[in-house]
């Protein structure tokens, strides 16, 4: 039996981002799903500008936002 028998790192782990704010441009980060399923390329849950509160969507393309 392998020690890291169901370890899920990699395609099935989140990716961190770090993208400007939409509203105010400051800088925040996202976690973005990898891998090959539907939700790929895509926020994995809404996260909140830290300056201005502005919330970024759960499942916004991370096309969709500027990167740092």
């Amino acid at each position: 039996m392998s020690v890291l028998k169901g370890c899920q790192e990699g395609k099935a782990t989140p990716k961190l981002v770090e993208v400007k704010c939409p509203a105010c441009g400051a800088e925040m980060e996202v976690f973005v799903a990898m891998g090959d399923s539907e939700l790929a390329g895509r926020t994995t849950a809404e996260e909140k500008c830290p300056s201005c509160g502005k919330a970024v969507a759960e499942g916004t393309p991370i096309d969709d936002l500027e990167k740092v």
